[in-house]
Formats: C-alpha cells, sequence, structure tokens
C-alpha cells in the first residue's frame, strides 16, 4: 500500500502544479479510506518539502455545523500551510492561479516555541475549490490538503495581536464594502484552545507556524475579493 500511496502523491504533486488538484477522485472506481487520505496528504507534504518548500504550520477544518449532511462523516480534519503560499497584505491575488479560486475569511494563531498562542489574527484562506467525486466526502478532502491554496496575511498590526483570544466577536467578509458572510470568530466548540487540543492529539505534528481553522462562511467565483474583520483586502484579476 506504502508504493501505492507514493505512487499518488506523485500524481497529486503533479496534477496540483498544472491547476488539477485531485483529478484521481473523477474516477467513479477511485476510492480512500480517511486513514489513507491522510497518508496521500502527508505524502504529498513530503514531495514538497523535498522540492523546497517549507512546512509552517497546519489548518484545522470541518469544524463548523452540517459537517456529517455535507460530508457523510464527522469532522475535524486537518490540513497543512506552506511558506510559498503565504500571501502579505495588499498582495494581488489572480483568479487564473487557482483551480475555481473560492476564499474564507479565517481566524490564525501564531504558536510560540513554548507551544503558547502569541497572536490571533484574521487571514484570508485561499481555496482550489473543486470536488470530482460522485459526491463530496471527508477523504478526498484530506487528500486535497482542504482544498487549500495558501492565505494572505493582514495588515502588520494583527500579527502580535492577542485582542480575540478570548473575546467573543463575529468575522466578516465583504466584497467591495458589501457583505458577503459572517459567522463565529472560532466555530469548533471551547475556541481556538479546543482546535490546538485536537491537533495535538494528532501523530506527529509540528505545531509551530501560523494554523487557520476553518468552516467560516466565505465566497466562490471570480471578480474583486474581499476583507475579513480588520484590515485585510484582496483583489483578483
Amino acid at each position: 500500500m506504502r508504493s501505492d500511496i507514493q505512487a499518488l502523491a506523485d500524481r497529486q504533486w503533479r496534477d496540483y502544479r498544472a491547476r488539477e488538484p485531485g483529478a484521481c477522485f473523477a474516477d467513479p472506481r477511485f476510492t480512500l479510506d480517511l486513514a489513507q487520505a491522510y497518508a496521500l496528504q502527508d505524502a504529498v507534504v513530503a514531495l514538497r518539502v523535498s522540492a523546497g518548500d517549507c512546512l509552517i504550520g497546519y489548518k484545522v477544518g470541518c469544524t463548523g455545523p452540517g459537517i456529517v449532511q455535507q460530508f457523510g462523516m464527522e469532522g475535524p480534519i486537518r490540513g497543512s500551510l506552506f511558506e510559498s503560499e503565504i500571501r502579505e497584505y495588499q498582495h494581488t491575488v489572480m483568479g487564473g492561479e487557482f483551480a475555481n479560486l473560492a476564499i474564507e475569511g479565517e481566524m490564525a494563531a501564531q504558536i510560540g516555541a513554548d507551544e503558547t498562542i502569541a497572536a490571533v489574527f484574521p487571514v484570508i484562506e485561499l481555496h482550489h475549490f473543486v470536488f470530482r467525486g460522485v459526491r463530496k466526502t471527508l477523504p478526498e478532502f484530506v487528500a486535497n490538503n482542504g482544498l487549500n491554496g495558501g492565505f494572505v496575511l493582514p495588515h502588520g498590526d494583527w500579527l502580535l495581536s492577542q485582542d480575540y483570544l478570548e473575546r467573543r466577536g463575529e468575522l466578516s467578509v465583504r466584497i467591495n464594502d458589501r457583505l458577503v458572510a459572517s459567522g463565529e470568530l472560532w466555530p469548533m466548540p471551547g475556541g481556538i484552545l479546543a482546535s490546538l487540543g485536537w491537533l495535538r492529539e494528532q501523530p506527529g505534528q509540528d505545531r509551530s507556524g501560523v494554523a487557520p481553522w476553518t468552516d467560516h462562511p466565505g465566497w466562490d467565483g471570480s471578480g474583486p475579493l474581499s476583507r475579513s474583520t480588520g484590515r485585510p483586502h484582496r483583489r483578483s484579476g
């Protein structure tokens, strides 16, 4: 099975670079269970790192309501984040760089060397919003790294903030000042600490770096993108 996973990882990494992520799931005979999907994600991570990228953190997804109805399984799930896919504040995001670009407003946490929370701040998560299976499943979602295509950082003042570590609030996405989606800052019951606790329980995780937590309302389509709670503002072309 290890050789099969490695062959699939080679294909997944090749397809991702061609902006055709998860092409193997278009075959109705192709199936993976959740453990195999994580093994595949990890094998692709190894390929990316060996090619010179740097693993900088993780995302925790599928934490909001309706996951069982949508995917037939309970979350959360884990995805991997890479240095090459960090976009700085006011970076221009081009839709053609993605397979069906979609965005979500997310909260992120910077974890210090002592595994304490150094900062929390909003980001814009970028997605390759493509499902190829007959129906949406968590194994496809996990194998495709939670559909993650990177994220856009906020204004630098946010990167040292702990204002919303415990404070309640709402995270919003706006397109040209028009509200298109909003939701709780931390949709997982127990908030950021619950998300971190779940991540720490997963085997072999390096928890340093920036880690968005997902399942906030978002947007998919084309045209100018958005800003989330605070100052991040992005445009696509």
